[in-house]
């Protein structure tokens, strides 16, 4: 099972880790992590990861996998990438994004008229394409994942799991990672936050 990730600068750490984890515990997955250069990248606060491959070394996937990061806006002009998502895709029994990566997706014209989500904050912006935006963790649609912000990205990764190899499987993984979400605060959604935070986290990022 060939999975690809595609990295870039100002990544979103959680959105590459936490599906990685994932998916790379399935039987018979290799994962290859993919920039536009085989070099080190940056994650928002810092942390780096290395692109072992760059995208004119990987010409197919069984697994795209387009996380999210402040860094996908520079990236949604740049035809090079762009022309290498929609080949990967052709090539793809799941293609897949996290958080803002869903953008991506759109912007390569493989979202046209299909269900999907991205981060609560990035919504409007995902409307702008020709898509049916829901409120839901993740959202299938065909061959085609998108997932929520962020931590969603295990829960969308878990559910691919399982429709490749199985519920047990998901299973298995799942209780392996110990992925048993009991935050401390009901606060993880704009519908459930307390409506001035949700308010001062639409303004800090209109800045």
């Amino acid at each position: 099972m060939k999975i690809v990730i595609l990295l870039f600068d100002n990544f979103t750490a959680l959105d590459v880790a936490g599906p990685f984890e994932v998916l790379s515990r399935m039987p018979g997955a290799t994962v290859y992590i993919t920039g536009t250069e085989k070099r080190r990248y940056k994650d928002e606060k810092g942390i780096q990861l290395i692109a072992q491959f760059s995208i004119n070394e990987i010409t197919d996937a069984e697994i795209l996998l387009v996380p999210g990061g402040f860094g996908i806006d520079s990236l949604m002009d740049n035809q090079e990438v762009i022309e290498w998502i929609r080949k990967i895709d052709s090539t793809t029994k799941w293609t897949t994004s996290v958080c803002s990566g869903a953008l991506l997706l759109a912007k390569a014209g493989l979202l046209d008229g299909k269900n999907c989500t991205t981060h609560w904050l990035r919504k409007d912006q995902l409307r702008k394409f020709n898509v049916n935006v829901q409120d839901e963790r993740y959202v299938q649609d065909g061959k085609l994942i998108t997932s929520a912000g962020v931590s969603a990205g295990i829960d969308m990764a878990l559910f691919l799991v399982s429709k490749i190899a199985g519920d047990l499987v998901a299973q298995s993984i799942q209780l392996s990672m110990e992925y048993d979400p009991q935050p401390p605060f009901d606060s993880g959604s704009p519908d459930k936050a307390p409506k001035e935070l949700v308010n001062k986290l639409k303004n800090l990022s209109r800045n």
